[in-house]
């Protein structure tokens, strides 16, 4: 009779769990406004949308291909802290686009990072953006049944498609605030330029794009200004990223789109615009891979290394005129020591943004204390 008893007693406490459990799964949710809250990795405020990279002022100076892939919303990001015990995000696509060699996830997913101790971030989990083809609207609860407390968290936006708005999605009643200032800190910028590869291509999930690695490893806001097929060193780019008051290093990775014409002539003056302009704030200039194909194909394997030393030509003439705060970053396991950082040749797998990020980080740190 003891043990019927006690069995009883057991359903009975499961059962009570169970219907708390599905009574926290189906309460009532607030949604907060990304705005409320604190937008990081954005360089101008002046943009056309919310979560777009570049000046609203740049749209007639700039090619229409540039202008277009210049509204993805890479790198930017929402820093938060709230004591909810689940948390979500919904959010409305600029396009709901699709790639063949990029996953959804990474092309327009958004990742949940939450902090553990002082200076660890951990990815707790990425939705699968499976937006409404009217609406374009994408919704997800990350974590349900969170520990108690105030946590630090922040939510990357997609690296491949647009953000029209996004809302965090939290228990209703419960705090969020933009979080403590000094994780990621608001008082130090890196603006980083280059192409799709920095743009994030072709990482699985926004969180594994080098800038955001960068960001997490340095405490620091990393900008990301890389333009899929569009990093040509325009020089009224230099100029608006000069207009950056709060850029501490500016990061130039532009020559996997450039050609070795446009290394050799463009390269000066680019920069130059950036030291004229910001005496003061380094510029690290970082060689363009060379990709693994280029060891079987005669002609890459030439015209590669010919682009790389074309830009260092430059960089080499720019600091015998002022040595002060110009750095260089050569193509050595840019992309990974064994060949297998790429998804097609070209773009980065998670790996190969790893590979970017721990060659460049060492460089970046005694820069941006």
């Amino acid at each position: 009779m003891k043990t019927i008893k006690k069995l009883f007693i057991g359903i009975a406490a499961l059962s009570t769990s169970a219907i708390a459990s599905a009574q926290a799964e189906n309460a009532p949710l607030q949604y907060v406004d990304a705005q409320e809250l604190r937008i990081i990795n954005k360089g101008w405020d002046n943009t056309l949308r919310k979560y777009t990279r570049i000046p609203a002022y740049l749209e007639d100076s700039v090619r229409s291909t540039l202008w277009e892939r210049a509204q993805c919303s890479a790198g930017i990001a929402v820093r938060f802290a709230t004591d909810s015990r689940r948390v979500g995000v919904k959010y409305k696509l600029l396009w709901n686009t699709h790639m063949l060699h990029m996953a959804d996830t990474g092309l327009k997913g958004t990742d949940l990072y939450i902090l553990e101790g002082d200076s660890v971030w951990r990815h707790v989990n990425t939705n699968r953006p499976n937006a409404d083809k009217e609406t374009k609207m994408c919704e997800k609860i990350y974590v349900e049944n969170l520990d108690p407390g105030m946590k630090e968290y922040m939510i990357y936006m997609p690296l491949y498609d647009g953000v029209e708005d996004l809302w965090v999605a939290i228990d209703s009643g419960s705090t969020i605030t933009p979080g403590n200032k000094d994780i990621i800190r608001h008082d130090k910028k890196i603006v980083a330029y280059g192409t799709s590869i920095l743009q994030g291509g072709c990482a699985s999930r926004s969180g594994m794009a080098a800038t955001n690695i960068i960001s997490r490893e340095l405490n620091c806001e990393v900008v990301n200004i890389g333009i899929s097929g569009e990093g040509k060193m325009d020089f009224c780019m230099a100029r608006a990223m000069a207009q950056i008051s709060d850029a501490d290093l500016f990061l130039i990775d532009p020559i996997p789109n450039c050609t070795e014409m446009m290394c050799d002539t463009l390269t000066y003056d680019f920069i130059n615009i950036l030291r004229t302009a910001r005496p003061d704030v380094p510029i690290v200039m970082v060689e363009g891979p060379i990709y693994p194909y280029a060891r079987y194909d005669a002609k890459m394997r030439d015209y590669l290394p010919r682009k790389n030393a074309a830009f260092r030509r430059n960089y080499e003439k720019l600091m015998i005129e002022n040595p002060n705060n110009l750095y260089y970053v050569d193509c050595v396991n840019l992309d990974g020591v064994e060949d297998d950082g790429t998804v097609d040749g070209i773009h980065l797998t998670d790996l190969g943004f790893k590979y970017y990020a721990q060659k460049l980080v060492p460089v970046l740190r005694p820069l941006i204390k």
